[in-house]
């Protein structure tokens, strides 16, 4: 018998495995080099979501004096808390080399990114004016040393920590050192372009600029010396809401937001030139424990922010950017009810336009015949089209109702936002399940056909966001197929009775059934292999950590079934182990775009099944949210997923293998060179051709 701490790998220490694939694209010279600056803020975003989320529910385990093995994949709690600590030290450390790699590569390029003792005459000048005119009015200054209680910090913000060696004007008070904070500004750009020199480019940080002028900050205090390093803090990201019956749904959880901004910090960041008594001031006074993560990191922090390093008009270091591409068949200029009569089609974003989903939206709000448009809301864009339709379609007499999840992990306040507004201009909403998050991608239309109501629908494994649209790939299925849009109604019908369970032919949907649907998919091709047929299961998900499920393949591949994964992030089953999981193969795809897709086929004896979905197999998508599996029935579109894994699955640039090592090792295959997102937009141009 295999023991758990061998038959599984911790998902915390998977996840951080993830995002070093994410640091393996910063490090990459084959990525342009301002995408690498990207990457790493990705890389430093990622970082910040997890210690907000995964380890603070790992450090409340341990405050609770539990040692969380059941659902840690065997790993003790405070164990892992040093773990990871120790992991993310290596990883900041790597990520700040990589910086100054990256930082040297730019400047062969003509691109300088330059600290405040760098400025030349005409450079010092323009920063003291900029600082004048934009930065000093909104900047946020704290003297330290005489308050009652230290000042909330937000877990959103960095922060220089001054000290100023006081001159004094006795024995007394000379040499005394003043503490400061100064919250870096977010309303202005983190990188400032400075006057181009000939060819050069220049760009300060705003820390950097802010250095700069700490004399014209500071200056009513006498100092002999005066120094600035960052800090930042990660709070508990976990939402408490109250019991007050009195209180609405969006009272509550705009409330439980609001208090987030005051949790308990599990992560604190500093400069590790930062000298002894200053840190030793801040920790004490921050009431830092034993339990949080103290990481010492360079020089700057909310290194996220180079997510959105300027381009500097150099296109020559970024990605070409592809044209989105029609789907083949399916007009943006004729009717789409019309056109998904006749067949079903499929969207992958980004190789195809996001537009269909718009355009299917404008129609539904124009259509003299629609009655209804029924809509499950998760992530939108900050601009959304999506929104704008349902409020059209308002405007011209449908009735529109929305099932907005309020509880979207950091998109809390703008879709309470979006509740609001889209309440004011008469739209329907449902604000979700007691105990479950609605995490479904569906849009169902009920359009009236002489004596009928006909439904026409879509079905997706993205949220309905056309700005991610453009980074995750991700498929909708358009449908006008009456066996599954009955079905589809039956989700918005659950919604609004949550105590009637429904049954599904055709659709997967959790949290009822997907557990037990997908392991009887399975059972059919551990059968099919025992006596001899064709098994195989392909699956595409973002992470796997469901011990059942995972359990679940082991016995399959025991079995004889033969097992493909791509995965792009957490993945708890180790792969290719004798006498547990030899016939599994399991890959991650980190690249260009962020793989978001949920695809599942199953061989099926020589007639594949196959499904897309909202849910990955996680406990709390299979357990803990309504989330939706849509079978694919159109041969045409069976044979387009089969085509998008198996192009996938021959990636040998981009392809890293899951192993119990973990140590992301880059797949090797034989033949011509595969750069699977690339070869994707070249497989549904060829499509258009043919």
């Amino acid at each position: 018998m295999i023991n758990t701490k061998n038959k599984y790998i911790n998902r915390e220490i998977s996840w951080l495995q993830f995002n070093k694939r994410v640091l393996q694209e910063s490090a990459d010279k084959k990525v342009p080099l301002i995408e690498r600056l990207r990457f790493l803020g990705i890389f430093s975003n990622n970082l910040d979501e997890f210690f907000k989320v995964r380890y603070a529910t790992v450090k409340r385990i341990v405050d609770a004096g539990k040692t969380g093995k059941s659902v840690l994949g065997g790993e003790i709690a405070k164990d892992l808390l040093e773990e990871i600590t120790n992991t993310v030290i290596k990883q900041q450390t790597e990520s700040l080399k990589i910086l100054k790699e990256i930082e040297n590569e730019l400047e062969t390029k003509n691109i300088h990114i330059i600290k405040e003792d760098e400025l030349n005459t005409s450079q010092a000048q323009f920063v003291k004016n900029y600082f004048i005119n934009q930065v000093s009015p909104v900047l946020m200054t704290i003297i330290l040393n005489d308050l009652r209680e230290f000042p909330n910090l937000k877990d959103t913000a960095a922060y220089l920590a001054i000290k100023m060696v006081l001159k004094g004007e006795n024995n007394q008070t000379r040499g005394e050192n003043k503490y400061a904070l100064i919250e870096i500004p977010k309303g202005i750009d983190r990188f400032v372009e400075l006057p181009k020199e000939g060819e050069n480019s220049y760009i300060i940080l705003l820390d950097d600029l802010i250095r700069y002028c700490l004399a014209n900050i500071f200056n009513m205090f006498e100092y002999t010396s005066i120094s600035a390093h960052m800090i930042k803090i990660t709070r508990d990201a976990e939402l408490d809401m109250d019991n007050d019956l009195s209180k609405s749904f969006i009272e509550k959880l705009s409330s439980s937001v609001e208090h987030r901004k005051i949790s308990d910090p599990v992560r604190f960041v500093y400069d590790k030139s930062i000298s002894k008594d200053t840190l030793n001031f801040l920790k004490e006074k921050m009431l830092i424990e034993d339990t949080d993560s103290v990481i010492p990191g360079g020089r700057y922090h909310n290194r996220r922010d180079y997510m959105n390093f300027p381009s500097l008009g150099r296109q020559d270091l970024l990605y070409d950017k592809i044209k989105p591409l029609p789907v083949k068949g399916l007009s943006l200029e004729s009717s789409i009810f019309e056109s998904i009569t006749k067949k079903d089609y499929l969207q992958y974003t980004p190789y195809h336009t996001f537009s269909y989903i718009i355009k299917f939206l404008r129609e539904a709000a124009l259509d003299p015949k629609v009655r209804a448009i029924k809509i499950t809301v998760y992530r939108l864009a900050n601009n959304s089209q999506v929104a704008a339709s349902l409020i059209n379609a308002v405007k011209n007499g449908k009735q529109v109702t929305v099932q907005i999840e309020l509880q979207a992990r950091f998109d809390e306040q703008a879709n309470i936002e979006y509740a609001e507004q889209l309440q004011a201009e008469g739209v329907k909403l449902k604000f979700g399940v007691p105990g479950l998050k609605v995490h479904s991608k569906i849009c169902l239309i009920e359009r009236e056909e002489g004596a009928d109501i006909k439904r026409y629908g879509f079905i997706s494994t993205g949220n309905f966001n056309e700005s991610t649209a453009r980074i995750y790939t991700d498929f909708t299925l358009f449908t006008a197929n009456e066996n599954i849009l009955k079905e589809l109604n039956k989700v918005f019908d659950f919604f609004e009775t949550t105590y009637k369970i429904n049954k599904y032919k055709h659709l997967i949907v959790s949290p009822h059934y997907t557990k037990n649907v997908f392991k009887k998919l399975i059972d059919t091709e551990i059968a099919n292999a025992k006596a001899g047929k064709e098994a195989y299961i392909k699956i595409k998900m973002n992470s796997f950590t469901s011990y059942k499920m995972v359990d679940k393949l082991y016995a399959a591949s025991r079995a004889g079934v033969k097992i493909q994964l791509i995965i792009r992030g957490i993945c708890c089953l180790i792969p290719g182990v004798k006498g547990m999981s030899e016939n599994i193969e399991a890959i991650s795809v980190v690249d260009k775009f962020l793989e978001h897709p949920r695809q599942f086929i199953f061989a099926n004896n020589g007639k594949p099944k196959i499904y897309i979905s909202s849910a990955d197999w996680m406990t709390r998508n299979i357990d803990y949210r309504v989330e939706v599996g849509c079978p694919i029935y159109d041969e045409d579109i069976k044979q387009e997923l089969i085509d998008t894994f198996e192009i996938s699955w021959s990636d040998n640039l981009k392809a890293r293998l899951f192993c119990e090592n973990q140590d992301n090792a880059y797949r090797k295959i034989k033949g011509p060179e595969v750069r699977s997102q690339f070869a994707l937009y070249e497989y549904y141009k060829a499509k258009l051709e043919s």
